[in-house]
Parts: C-alpha cells; structure tokens; sequence
C-alpha cells in the first residue's frame, strides 16, 4: 500500500556526513579511463584505503600504473577475480573498488611473496608490524576492533599453509579473505599491493573501526549418505588419482551418474564433496579431470580422507536468511564486503537464478568479487560465501 502521508522533514546533523564507505564501478576497458572514474567516485580529502577487484582481462600493468596515478598518496590492493560483485549485483569484465574513509577506518597492508617459506615467525612478525601500525592511528582499541583480509593468490597451492600460520599469529583478530580468480582460465592469478600486481603473493589487510563488524561464513550444501575415500593423492599437487581403491574420475562420475566426459565445472558445483570435521562439513571442490583419469581440487587432499557427497539447498534462501541475521544484529549494513565462489554462481547461472541473486547482493549492499576459494578464522575453504559486514554507525558504547 501506498503511503501518502505528508513526509517527514529532513533535519540536517550527523546523519547527514558523508559515509564511511563509497563504492564505485567501472566496465571501461581502458585501464586509465577505468582508473579515472574510479577515482571521481571515490576521492575525498578523507579517503584513506581503496581495495578493488578486478577482470583479469584487463591489462594488469597498465592498470597498476592507472591506479597508481588516480589514487596518488593513496594506498591500495586489491586481486583478480571469477567475476565481481558490483553495486548492482554480479558482474564480469568489470572493476569494483570500496574507498575507505580514513575518519572511520585505520588500515594496514602488507604484502607477502614467499608463501611456500612463509612459517609462523615470519607470519608473527609480520601480524606485530601490521598491528602496530593500526595502533599508531587506531580509532578503538586494535584487539576488541579489528579485523583482517586476506587475499591470496589462487593458484599458489600455499593457502593452508598460509592461513594457519597468519591465524596462530592473528589471535582474536577474526579473519576473512579470498583466492584471486583469472576469469574462470586457471591460468595465471594476481594479487595487487605496493604499486603493483604480484603472482604466488598474498595480501594482508588489518582494518580498525568503531563501527560494528561481523566476520561470517555460510554455504547451502548438506550431507548425503554416499561417502568416497581417497586411496591415492598426491598433495603436493592436490590431485586425487584414486577413490574407493577405483580411479578418481570415474568413482566421481559414477557417483553423480554421468560419463566422464560430461565432468565440468558446472557438475563440480551441482555435486560438491566435503570433509567432516566435527559437526560441520567443509566443503573440498573440484577443480578438474586430468588426463589421466585423476582430479584436481582446490583445497588440500591427501591419502585416508573421507569425503562425504554433499548436495544443494535454495542457494538463495540461505543467503537471504543470512543477510537478515546480520542486520538483525548489526542494524542496516553500510556494506557487506563478500568473497563468493565461482563455483556458487556457476550454479546460479546453471538455474537461471543470477537476475534475482544480484538483486539480492544489490539491496543487501555486497561489494565483492568471485573466488577461487574462500578463507575463514585460518581455514582455507570452497563453494562459500564469506565476508565481513560492517554497520552503520558505532554502538552506543563505542560512539
């Protein structure tokens, strides 16, 4: 029903400032163009962080140095992506960035490039730096108000080892992030910092806020009863040559009853396989069939493993459901920023479901990209959606 009631006049005040948060987009493929409007969307004499996500169709090195130009003193990282999350919801071949405002937000950033030697010192020293430089402008204290980003390179193999020794050196500090995508190819992915795009890296961001935040996870896969143990992996390369003592591929295709042939991502995402660890079920995607008859996944795998078939709930009400307990606890969001699997909008695109997913991502204020996995509390995970929602304003005890 229509209100047509005489509206409530606007009193200027606080209300009125400028958000902590802008958005912007752009779908130009010339890297300074792109940069350009970027930057007329996002600069203010407060901006104090840009973080983006990007189509790896763009050519990376003139982008960094379009970035580099528009966003001058300024810094700013950011991945390729499967795909990006937009204000109007899913995208491709485009670039998203959020600019954070230095009044509401104290940023940290760091880059790490030897991710095979990267051991828990290391991982400790480099938490200590981030951290003490959030303390130097922290607007609430660091431990109770802050939380870490983490973007990967998606095709290091090094995620575990990476998230688990970031995590023992994070503490308290929750923790969320993505693997970087390159369009679906599973070529060559890229993270960006310091100036410029960097393979086999990894970026850390620690982010200091009054606002409230809450680091969540969620997927929409439950358990069948089918189970599939591997027999013969080869983890260094996370590739499953046997289940059930039977070659890889064709217990899996037996399992979802298909020829091998007809094994495609799209099935991966219809037909997940996951590892039990406690009560929850933590989701190991496939990646791809080998030519000789193995299977690639995303995350780590190795001989004894049990893994359970799992299968699709309503993608989308689960979501929903999601997104309303966050505002239930939080109020409005000023923006939720999401790591969502490819692997996810491959479903929703096998449904016909993208128009209505991205109006969902759109009115519940998503700013993201799509991942090559997702990272949870040190945990490198698939087929989730996983970010941190950030408030409106600070609570009253903060305020």
């Amino acid at each position: 029903m229509l209100d047509l009631s005489p509206a409530t006049p606007v009193v200027p005040g606080p209300l009125d400032a400028p958000p902590p948060l802008r958005t912007a987009v752009s779908r130009r493929r010339d890297p300074r163009e792109a940069a350009r409007e970027l930057a007329g969307a996002l600069r203010h004499t407060e901006l104090g962080f840009v973080l983006f996500f990007c189509s790896a169709e763009y050519p990376l090195a003139a982008l960094s140095t379009a970035l580099n130009e528009a966003f001058a003193g300024v810094a700013v990282a950011g991945c390729t992506t499967a795909g990006e999350i937009t204000p109007d919801g899913y995208g491709r071949g485009c670039i998203v960035a959020i600019g954070l405002d230095r009044r509401h937000f104290a940023v940290s950033c760091a880059l790490v490039e030897d991710l095979a030697g990267f051991d828990l010192i290391r991982a400790q020293r480099l938490v200590d730096g981030l951290l003490d430089e959030c303390r130097g402008r922290a607007l609430a204290p660091v431990g109770e108000h802050s939380f870490a980003l983490t973007l990967l390179d998606g095709l290091s193999s090094c995620e575990e080892q990476v998230l688990a020794t970031l995590d023992a050196a994070l503490g308290r500090i929750p923790s969320f992030g993505g693997s970087a995508g390159d369009d679906n190819r599973l070529a060559h992915t890229h993270v960006h910092a310091e100036g410029r795009f960097h393979g086999q890296a990894a970026v850390v961001v620690v982010i200091n806020t009054r606002l409230p935040f809450e680091v969540f996870t969620t997927h929409h896969l439950r358990p069948r009863d089918e189970k599939l143990v591997v027999t013969r992996a080869d983890r260094e390369r996370r590739r499953v040559l046997e289940l059930n003592a039977l070659p890889a591929a064709e217990e899996y295709a037996r399992l979802v009853g298909l020829p091998v042939e007809a094994l495609e991502p799209d099935v991966f995402a219809r037909h997940p396989l996951a590892v039990r660890l406690g009560e929850a079920h933590f989701v190991r995607s496939i990646q791809r069939v080998n030519d000789d008859g193995s299977l690639s996944f995303y995350c780590a795998v190795e001989n004894g493993i049990v893994l359970t078939a799992m299968q699709p709930t309503p993608l989308l009400e689960d979501l929903e459901a999601v997104f309303a307990g966050l505002t239930a606890r939080l109020g409005e969001p000023a923006l939720i920023i999401g790591c969502d699997c490819f692997l996810r909008r491959l479903e929703l695109e096998a449904l016909g479901l993208v128009a209505p997913a991205s109006r969902l991502l759109a009115r519940s204020r998503v700013i993201g990209f799509n991942t090559y996995g997702e990272q949870h509390h040190g945990m490198h995970i698939n087929q989730t959606f996983t970010g941190v929602a950030i408030g409106s304003r600070p609570s009253t005890s903060d305020a």
